[in-house]
Formats: C-alpha cells, structure tokens, sequence
C-alpha cells in the first residue's frame, strides 16, 4: 500500500510543480493575434542581439539583459533573433514569474510587426464599424462676430 501513495504523492508534487510554472509558448502570427486581440501584453522584450537593436530598433521595448527585472501585470511578449533565444528567455522570465503568460515569438521580429499590423487593423476595423457616425453642425455658425472658440496650436492651457 505504502508504494502506491508514494507514487501518488509524486504525482500531486509534479503537478503542482508544473502548476507553479510560467505559461511559456512560442506562438507564431495567428496565434499571438488571437492571444493579444482581447488584452494587450504589458510588456516586450527585446532578446535581439545589439547589432540587430542598432539596425532595426523596436519602440518600447525592454532590452534583454540577465538582471532584468518587470512587474508583469499581462502578457510578456519575447523577441529574438532565433526561436531558441526567444524560448530561452521566455523560460529564464517564467522562473521568475510563476503563472504569468510569457510569449515567445516564433519567427522574431518580422512575425512580432506582421502581428502588431494585424492587431491594428482589426482594432481600427471594430472601431469603424461600430456604427453610423453623426457629426451636427450647430446653428448660426455663418454669422460675423466674436467666434465661441478659438483653437490655436500656440496656445497652452
């Protein structure tokens, strides 16, 4: 009897083990659209190396660096020159984030802006087919006199 709940208290161990973990995946264009369409990531983080940051920078992004430290509140998004540095860093972020969403981004920067795209077109579609628009012009808006208001770029409230 004594082995079977020995196994069976290995198994509960592993599984709250694994339970604990950071929810690391690599996704790649669809699945990052899908994933990110109801609730932006919090964060990007940029694993590329310092020649490709240089080259092509991303806007907002943290740079990877061992010592790094964030407060995911969502989704972390990973970026890296290759998958398996992505992955990895993913991983390293999921060991200290226990139960966070942690996305590695397959295919890199290309996939990260190919998504990012599609993420706001589809934000500009829903918002421009949410309905008719209505714009009211008000009455005697011809007449000569003291305008209601002026806007001016120079002035600052």
């Amino acid at each position: 009897m004594r082995p079977i709940v020995a196994s069976l208290l290995a198994m509960l161990c592993l599984m709250l083990a694994g339970a604990a973990q950071a929810e690391v995946n690599l996704k790649d264009k669809a699945q990052l659209v899908s994933a990110l369409s109801a609730k932006p990531p919090c964060c990007v983080i940029d694993g590329r190396n310092v020649t490709s940051r240089k080259r092509e920078i991303l806007e907002g992004a943290l740079p990877w660096r061992s010592d790094l430290k964030i407060n995911p509140t969502a989704t972390v998004v990973v970026i890296a020159d290759r998958d398996q540095d992505a992955l990895g860093i993913a991983n390293t972020l999921g060991g200290k984030h226990p139960g966070k969403p942690i996305f590695a981004v397959k295919g890199g920067l290309a996939t990260w802006k190919a998504a990012s795209l599609s993420l706001l077109v589809a934000a500009g579609m829903d918002t421009a087919m949410s309905g008719p628009v209505s714009f009211v012009i008000p009455a005697n808006t011809c007449e000569q006199g003291k305008p209601l208001q002026e806007l001016r770029p120079d002035k600052k409230k």
